[in-house]
């Protein structure tokens, strides 16, 4: 497939700033693959399609206060600073964005506050992410990232134009986030309520997680128009012997296993085996998944709506089938759906 085939007119309104004031309220387009059939429901509703036995696999990253802001050494020039990954916990080396980027060399100290006891020396900067900071700090590392991490804000994505607030410290993490080292929220998760998992709980649909730490290549630009050609960042991630049971065992039974989000259904489809099943994964997965693919463990899907050339958008397509979801975006464009992190969600059922 190519690029030019995810292009489609969204409007600007439509791209969510805010979320919906409860988790579950958000809307649900429901995508029946076998039937072609649309509906339209409240996010809550999602338990009506979901019997004993079935399995939602849930993203369990944690996303951490990546944006920073800090002061160049003797120009005093503000520098953005986004944190993408601690490389090494003792000499206290991280991987960040920088911005403006022709500003910063080899050797330059940047300082993040007043009584400077947050000071960092650019170490590197040949990096494909960026640059290499080792932080200059004598605390233990507990204590460095708690303070560091104090003067950090919520890594909200791009397209929300308006800064952070207090509320997406909460809003922009989802209820079982336990395992800290995303920079991007699994959406599709955020829509899950307390009392919604409660509900599915007593339902009997079994929660599975596995851990995807979703880095800032799902955003970044596609330059290529043959889909073959693009490659993207590894991101790390784990499916422990817990989650690999839980959904064989559904496989094996006949039950519907969710994916929860694209970086589930990429997650999954990076632990399957030979055989059609899950096995055990801990490591680095840059698995790109776009039309046509064939997913064996996975039955259905839960996303929310995405922006046009993405590669979330490429890989719900996958799973739902190109002509299905694009004329599903159509409809959801129409009629005023919200897109994005925040936006409203679709339900894609066999």
């Amino acid at each position: 497939m190519k690029l030019s085939q995810f292009k489609f007119n969204l409007p600007e309104n439509l791209i969510a700033q805010y979320p919906t004031p409860e988790r579950d309220e958000a809307r649900l387009m429901v995508i029946h693959k076998s039937t072609g059939e649309i509906e339209e429901r409240k996010f809550k509703d999602i338990i009506d399609y979901f019997d004993d036995g079935d399995v939602m696999v849930f993203n369990n990253t944690r996303v951490f206060p990546a944006r920073l802001h800090g002061n160049k050494e003797k120009t005093g020039a503000r520098i953005a600073v986004f944190l993408l990954r601690e490389l090494n916990a003792e000499s206290k080396l991280w991987d960040v964005l920088v911005d403006p980027a022709r500003k910063i060399r080899i050797g330059n100290k940047l300082y993040f506050s007043e009584d400077d006891s947050m000071v960092a020396e650019v170490i590197d900067n040949t990096t494909s992410r960026g640059r290499t900071l080792r932080f200059i700090n004598d605390s233990d590392h507990e204590e460095f990232k708690r303070d560091l991490y104090a003067l950090g804000a919520t890594p909200l994505p791009e397209y929300i134009t308006r800064e952070p607030e207090e509320s997406d410290v909460t809003n922009y993490q989802t209820l079982f986030a336990t395992e800290e080292g995303a920079v991007v929220a699994p959406a599709a998760g955020l829509h899950f309520s307390r009392e919604l998992l409660k509900r599915l709980e007593i339902r009997g649909v079994q929660s599975g997680y596995i851990t995807v730490h979703i880095g800032l290549g799902a955003f970044r630009d596609i330059d290529v128009e043959d889909l073959t050609k693009h490659r993207m960042d590894s991101e790390e991630m784990n499916a422990d012997e817990k989650l690999v049971n839980l959904v064989n065992h559904a496989k094996d039974n006949g039950k519907q296993v969710c994916a929860v989000g694209t970086s589930v259904l990429r997650g999954i489809s990076s632990a399957v085996s030979m055989g059609g099943h899950m096995k055990e994964y801990r490591g680095w997965t840059n698995k790109f998944i776009f039309p046509p693919y064939d997913f064996t463990v996975t039955t259905s899907m839960i996303t929310n709506f995405h922006l046009p050339y993405s590669t979330m958008l490429m890989m719900v397509a996958a799973f739902g089938g190109y002509d299905l979801i694009m004329k599903a975006y159509q409809k959801a464009v129409a009629e005023g759906y919200k897109f994005g992190c925040y936006g409203d969600a679709m339900l894609i059922l066999p």
